[in-house]
């Protein structure tokens, strides 16, 4: 499986809309860090029909070495990001189960 990059979205969206490459990178990129800028802030991001961004915190917790077994960790609480899909995207997502377990 390929991954999309962001060079690839850009070549892509400015062929179908005639925008300028420069144009488009410029309008994704302000798009993106303001989804960053927003969830640095503690802020929920929402794009109706693909998904809601949200910053939690996760539970500090014991972890150990794999090199000393013996020898525990402990792994502090951060930040982190978490997605949920959108009903669209999760629908033409689920489209690709049988695509998948071949």
């Amino acid at each position: 499986m390929a991954n999309l990059t962001k060079r690839e979205m850009v070549v892509a969206i400015a062929e179908k809309t005639g925008l300028t490459q420069k144009d488009v990178f410029d309008v994704i990129q302000l798009t993106l860090d303001g989804i960053t800028d927003a969830l640095a802030k503690g802020d929920g991001v929402e794009l109706r029909e693909f998904g809601v961004f949200r910053c939690r915190l996760t539970k500090p917790r014991i972890g150990r070495n794999p090199k000393k077994p013996e020898q525990e960790v402990t792994i502090p609480a951060r930040a982190i990001v978490k997605f949920k899909a959108g009903k669209i995207m999760r629908a033409r997502v689920l489209e690709r189960t049988s695509e998948m377990a071949k």
